[in-house]
């Protein structure tokens, strides 16, 4: 049976206290809404469709971002859930398989509750997903006989019985779809919100005689994100998990807590992690690697063997091939560094590429933006780059090239060659002590005037 889905993403999230739409905060470097859509891209689905309504341009265009071939309707005025999912009618149209209803502030649905929910599907005209609160609090209630689900109750109606229940609606659904839109149009509003609850067509296709079940999955799976302490809590649970799964998979964590990891990020066996490491989108680490302390890396690949840090910085673009040495305060951006390059101390390497073996001296710069343009410096193999080298871009260093230490190398360099570029030292006998003796009269004639 094909499957499309359906992500709730309309609301402002008020008490998020921000100008961002609420499926836009990001948990682990990716908005909430990415990683609702990650969770059900795992089914293949023929369509994915966002609901989007407050901040609909900066929703659409994040979805997109992610996916460009998802479709994106709007819910204009906020009249519920059953109401934002009738919104995607059209863009379903002529669809024949299941729909699952997601919700973009609920990030953390496994992949694994979604194919048990999509197996339930085979047996039963409605499938809801629910919990077990520890505590159920303000949660709608899930009302079942067996394996058979009765209704949903949304807790301002729910009577007390009803509130005892500890089972709980996760809002999460998945129903054929010209069923669905059967039973979204007998919906109405008559309740305390005067909304039109999707939880109602579960009472309504029982009414008609159609089936409905419940699937369970654990409580953090259906976090909600309604607050910046619920955001806070959802990032610890996201962190806790890729901890442990780091952990699991053969990779060292010196102090896990104080390890970020993004929801991208891929780190082979082996590799060693040091203390206070931030993992931004886009890096995949090789094994046998180590990344020391205090070091920030994203849109990067680290290959095998490598080091980098303590205190380095990989921006987008930084390719450390095997056995490179990126050391203390340095910051690699859009360059290819190939096998066995070193740059330990104080560099900044952008927009280039070098050559394998090479040592790049401690204070290094390729100066690469001239305050329009970016340009490129390209570093042969096995060249020694003396320290504190200011290398203004473009320009070229040969293989096996050499340049003094606090050159400015504004040509070519050809391969074997010693490059000088600087001003020839002059020593002044004596003025040394004449310039602090008059320097230390200035100061002094100021004390007074400062009495």
């Amino acid at each position: 049976m094909s499957t499309a889905l359906v992500i709730l993403a309309a609301g402002k999230g008020t008490r998020m206290e921000s100008d961002l739409p609420k499926v836009l905060h990001k948990i682990a470097g990716a908005p909430m809404l990415v990683h609702a859509m990650m969770a059900g891209a795992t089914l293949e689905p023929e369509h994915t469709v966002i609901v989007a309504g407050h901040g609909a341009e900066a929703v659409s265009a994040a979805a997109r971002a992610h996916d460009e071939h998802v479709s994106v309707v709007l819910q204009t005025e906020q009249l519920g859930t059953a109401h934002a999912v009738a919104q995607t009618r059209d863009a379903l149209e002529g669809f024949d398989g299941d729909v699952i209803v997601l919700f973009g502030d609920t990030p953390f649905i496994s992949p694994d509750t979604l194919a048990r929910m999509s197996e339930a599907r085979k047996n039963h005209d409605v499938v809801v997903l629910g919990f077990t609160a520890r505590d159920p609090g303000r949660y709608g209630r899930l009302v079942t006989e067996g394996d058979n689900l009765l209704r949903i109750v949304e807790f301002k109606e729910a009577s007390a019985q009803e509130k005892a229940i500890t089972l709980c609606n996760s809002g999460v659904m998945a129903v054929a779809r010209d069923v669905l839109f059967e039973l979204i149009d007998a919906v109405g509003n008559d309740n305390v919100a005067r909304e039109y609850y999707l939880t109602d067509i579960v009472g309504i296709a029982r009414a008609r005689g159609l089936s409905a079940t419940a699937v369970t999955c654990d409580e953090a799976e259906t976090l909600g994100v309604n607050s910046r302490t619920d955001l806070a809590a959802a990032e610890a649970t996201f962190q806790a998990r890729m901890r442990a799964e780091a952990l699991a998979a053969g990779i060292t964590l010196q102090a896990p807590e104080t390890v970020y990891f993004a929801y991208d990020t891929v780190i082979g066996r082996d590799s060693e992690i040091e203390p206070n490491v931030v993992f931004g989108p886009g890096v995949t680490v090789e094994s046998g690697a180590t990344i020391r302390a205090f070091s920030h890396l994203e849109g990067c690949h680290v290959s095998e063997g490598a080091i980098v840090g303590p205190y380095a910085r990989l921006r987008p673009g930084a390719e450390l091939g095997a056995y490179v040495h990126v050391g203390n305060f340095v910051e690699v951006k859009n360059a290819i560094l190939h096998e066995g390059v070193k740059a330990n101390h104080l560099t900044y390497i952008g927009d280039a590429e070098i050559g394998e073996k090479t040592n790049v001296g401690a204070g290094t710069i390729t100066c690469n933006y001239d305050g329009v343009f970016k340009h490129r410096t390209v570093i042969g193999a096995r060249a020694f780059i003396g320290s504190s080298t200011m290398l203004v871009a473009p320009v070229t260093i040969g293989d096996g090239a050499m340049t003094g230490s606090g050159s400015v190398i504004t040509e070519d360099v050809p391969a074997g060659a010693l490059a000088i570029g600087r001003g020839k030292q002059v020593n002044k006998p004596g003025l040394a002590r004449k310039l602090f003796e008059m320097l230390r009269a200035r100061k002094a004639r100021q004390a007074e005037t400062d009495k």
